[in-house]
Formats: C-alpha cells, structure tokens, sequence
C-alpha cells in the first residue's frame, strides 16, 4: 500500500514546465475578440446614416397652439326639406340626387286642372262684381231720367182730370143731382192719383240722384272679395310648380310621377309631406360635443383646423360659429358648431371630422417660451436626434398637446435647429449622419 500511495504523489519538479506556446494562444484568442469588436463598435460608429431633418420654428404668437382635440360630423348650415303649399298629384320631376340647381329653378310640377277651374271661376266673379260697381257709379241713364218724367206726366194728367171730375160732382151734389156714392168715388180716385203723383215724383228725383253712397260702398267691398278669390285661386295654381328657394345641392329626391303630396298630416304609407331635401353646400358646418370639463376652452370665433378621415392630408381653416346656449344633461357635453371656412366639393355631410380648437392669442395663460411643432414621429422615449454638423445628438424634450400629426415641443429646442424626422432603428448618440436629398 506504500508504494501505491507513492505512485500517486505529484512530481513538484515539474511545475511550470507547461507549454509556452499554449499560453501565448489563449492571449491571442482574447487580443483577437477585442480588436473585432472595436473594429465593430468604430465601423458602426463611422458608417454614415441618410436621415430627413426639418428646421424647426416657433409657433406664431399662440396660433398653433391646440388647447382641445375633438370629433364630429359634417353638417349643411342651413339643410332644406322643401314641401308644397298645395296639394295634388305629382305630374313631373326635374332632378335628381347630387343635381346643382338654381334659386327659383323648377324642381316638381303637380297637376294643376282644378287649379285652373278655380281660377277661370274667380275671374268671372270678379268681373262680374266690377260690372255692378261701374253700373253704380255711372248713375241712371238718361233714358231713365225720361222714363221716369213721362210716367210722372202721365199720372200728373190723370191727377188734374180725377181734380176736375170730383169739383164738378162737388157741384152738382149742392144741387142734390149726385148720389153721395158717387161723390165719394171722385174723391177716392183723386187722393189715389194724387199719391201716385207723390211716389212718381220720389222715384224720379231718386233716378236723378244715382244710387246711394253705401250701395256703392258696398258693392266696392265686394270687388275686394272677388279680387282676393281670385288672388288666392292664381297664387294656388303657381304653387303647383315648387322651385327651389336657394342655390344648392339636391341631398334627396322624396317623390315620383304619379305619387300624392298633401300640406298637411303625414301617414305612414300614405301622401308625402316634402318633395326633395337640398342644402347650399358651401355653407358647411362641423357639429361636435364638447365634454363640460373641456368647454371653458372653446369660445365664439376661436379658429380652428378641421380635417376629415377619408382625406387625411386635406386641412381646412375653421371657426366656432354657434356655441348651445344649454348643455346636455345626459351626455354631461355641450353642443358646438365650427363653420368650415373654405369648403370644397371633396367635403360632404354627414362625414366624420377632427377639429383642432387652437388656443385663443391673448389668453393670459399663453407661455411666455416660443413653442415648436414638429411631427410626432420624430419623439422617441421622450428625445429627439438633432444635427449638430454631421453627427445626430439626442436631445430630451418636454412634450405638449398633440396637434394632430404634430406634437408641440415647451422645452429643449431652439429656433433654426434641425431635427431628425423618423429616426432609423438603432441610430445612437454622436453617430454620423447626412441628409437625404
């Protein structure tokens, strides 16, 4: 056992005596991977990156500033659902959905037949009310004058003959040659003819006169009557073309040939109460809902920026054109409408819109440091890459309110200086960059 333990034991002697030329191997390896990383770290460090840059200015006393980011829909300012004013049948229609039409075009004519009865009916009332009332004023004819005189002259003679019979029977009654019937016959016939004398003589001073004030006067009343029919008869038959009442777009056609209109209740199913809907479609609203706790930053005539999502890149000026004098208690939002201010045929009603309320120039709460848009892309985790020489720099920034596809920059810019748009993945501090022409 002695000697197996002896066996076992190390030679000290041979300590140190390993190889030089494996240690100077693994040397080699670690002086190899360091050079090929910092050659990595220098390539990478001296590639050159194409990046887009945009010159950084600052916002124009407050205008870009957006207090408020709201959506909504598009709305005609003043939409029209054009009714008749008379009933009937519908004989013609002249448009279509999407037709411009003209202040006082023709757009629907309706059977007119019985409008146009009434109207000769009223006419001939009228004319007939006229007729009288000339009648009237002109007097009686001079050929009723004289008439009248010769009936009087007649009567007059009958009168002086019936005077002349009762004196002489007066007479001779004296002499008891008369009957007293007799007597009594004279004298009756003459107080009848002197009567008649009486009432000739009144008709005929009547005759002379003309008619009286208020038989004129009332007949003139009843020209007024008989013109107002007719007015109104006239004023019906022209309502049986409807026309359009401004220039604008037609939205929608509500009737067809053949189909009753009425003025009055609408059933379902039954007569229609409007022919078309139209709108003048450069008068253009946004309608929105603005949430009560953001209202104190939306004011009348506050400019705006509107745009749409069916064209993204398309931006319209606007203005808050009508503020609701009541909020909604249900929806806890108030109703407010931004009139677009140069609208153009791609916008149409009913579209979804943006609206950026921009903060008003005056406000008291308008910082005093410039303010910088530039687009969002170029924030990264709260830092921009901007280009001093040929090297990008990041840079921290304090960020504001989105503006769209824009962000606004408060703090950690200056005018003039060049920030990278869209930095390319893995681009580092102080790497070489050049701009993309």
């Amino acid at each position: 056992m002695s000697s197996d333990l002896e066996s076992l034991r190390i030679d000290r002697s041979l300590k140190g005596t390993q190889p030089t030329h494996r240690r100077w191997g693994w040397w080699l390896v670690i002086l190899l991977v360091l050079i090929g990383g910092g050659a990595a770290v220098f390539q990478a460090r001296g590639k050159v990156i194409q990046v887009e840059v945009i010159s950084v200015q600052p916002g124009r006393s407050g205008e870009d500033s957006v207090v408020l980011n709201a959506t909504g829909y598009i709305i005609a300012a003043h939409k029209i659902e054009l009714a008749p004013k008379v009933m009937g049948r519908v004989a013609w229609v002249g448009v279509e959905r999407a037709d411009k039409v003209k202040q006082g075009q023709v757009l629907v004519r309706l059977e007119d037949d019985e409008f146009r009865a009434r109207d000769l009916q009223a006419q001939g009332q009228l004319d007939a009310a006229k007729a009288r009332l000339d009648e009237l004023l002109h007097g009686s004819r001079p050929e009723e004058i004289d008439k009248a005189q010769a009936e009087l002259d007649l009567v007059k003679e009958e009168l002086a003959s019936a005077k002349s019979k009762m004196e002489r029977l007066a007479k001779m009654a004296d002499a008891k040659a008369v009957s007293v019937q007799d007597m009594e016959d004279a004298q009756y016939r003459y107080s009848s003819q002197k009567a008649k004398v009486a009432a000739i003589q009144s008709a005929l001073e009547l005759v002379r006169k003309g008619p009286r004030i208020e038989q004129i006067e009332a007949q003139k009343a009843m020209v007024k009557q008989a013109e107002g029919t007719l007015a109104l008869s006239q004023n019906d038959l022209a309502n049986t073309l409807i026309k359009a009442p401004v220039t604008g777009t037609v939205l929608a056609r509500n009737v067809e040939v053949g189909e009753y209109v009425t003025t009055g209740f609408v059933g379902e199913g039954g007569a229609k109460g409007y022919v078309v809907s139209l709108a003048d479609l450069n008068e253009l609203r946004v309608e929105l809902d603005i949430s009560q706790d953001d209202f104190a930053k939306v004011f009348r005539d506050q400019k705006c920026l509107v745009t749409t999502d069916a064209y993204p890149d398309r931006k319209y000026d606007g203005q808050v054109d009508l503020i609701s004098p009541e909020a909604n208690r249900q929806k806890a939002t108030v109703q407010v409408r931004v009139k677009i201010l140069k609208p153009d045929d791609l916008l149409r009603p009913e579209m979804n819109a943006s609206v950026a309320f921009r903060a008003n120039p005056q406000s008291a709460t308008q910082p005093a440091e410039p303010m910088f848009l530039i687009p969002a892309t170029a924030v990264k985790d709260g830092a921009v890459f901007v280009m001093e020489g040929n090297r990008a720099r990041r840079r921290p920034v304090e960020i504001g309110p989105a503006h769209l596809k824009n962000v606004e920059v408060r703090k950690g810019l200056s005018a003039g200086e060049r920030v990278i748009v869209a930095p390319p993945q893995g681009l580092g501090d102080g790497q070489a960059v050049r701009v993309r022409m």
